[in-house]
């Protein structure tokens, strides 16, 4: 099961560095050839679209920055833990599917900034603890619905793509579980399958 997980992780990962994003030009930058990836030229701000990893490459030369929106900070999260605490057990809101991937770049962002600077110690608690918070909320909402009978595509829109094979996992294991309950026949009949 471990491996299972891991694979869906790494697999959205995968898919979210090879998602576009936009990206703001900081200078003017000539043409650049990337192993067979052409990208530019740039135009000092102006914005452009290119794929995740290379925006990260073009951030660390100092040619672009990430738009605001592609970023994952405090008082978004903050916002969307607000929006997870006020709905109903049963409900649950719609969230971008590359919210994980954004989220697991936010925390490893604020641990490489606290080796520069100590101070922003405070700030990676914070957004850890909203982190968990999310992911918790989430969570409690997600066994809700794998428990219940079957749910519509409908239903599972809100999710993202993690979350989506969480809820599969859970429905397949819950179902079987509640199967067992209802239909065990002994000792001998369960040591059989």
């Amino acid at each position: 099961m471990t491996k299972t997980v891991s694979m869906n992780i790494g697999n959205e990962d995968f898919n979210f560095e090879n998602a576009t994003v936009r990206i703001i030009a900081n200078r003017n930058c000539p043409e650049i050839k990337l192993g067979g990836l052409t990208v530019g030229p740039f135009e000092e701000g102006n914005e452009y679209e290119v794929y995740y990893w290379v925006a990260i490459e073009l951030q660390k030369a100092g040619i672009a920055h990430f738009r605001e929106e592609e970023r994952l900070d405090a008082a978004k999260l903050n916002k969307i833990q607000w929006t997870e605490r006020i709905q109903t057990p049963g409900q649950i809101s719609k969230m971008p599917d590359d919210f994980y991937p954004k989220l697991r770049r936010c925390l490893e962002e604020l641990k490489e900034e606290i080796t520069r600077d100590p101070e922003k110690m405070r700030e990676y608690e914070r957004v850890r603890h909203l982190t968990q918070d999310i992911i918790n909320s989430r969570l409690k909402k997600i066994v809700s619905i794998a428990s219940a009978p079957a749910q519509t595509e409908n239903t599972l829109r809100n999710l993202t793509s993690e979350e989506k094979f969480l809820y599969g996992q859970l429905y397949k294991l819950i179902s079987r579980w509640k199967t067992g309950i209802l239909e065990y026949q002994g000792r001998e009949e369960w040591l059989k399958n």
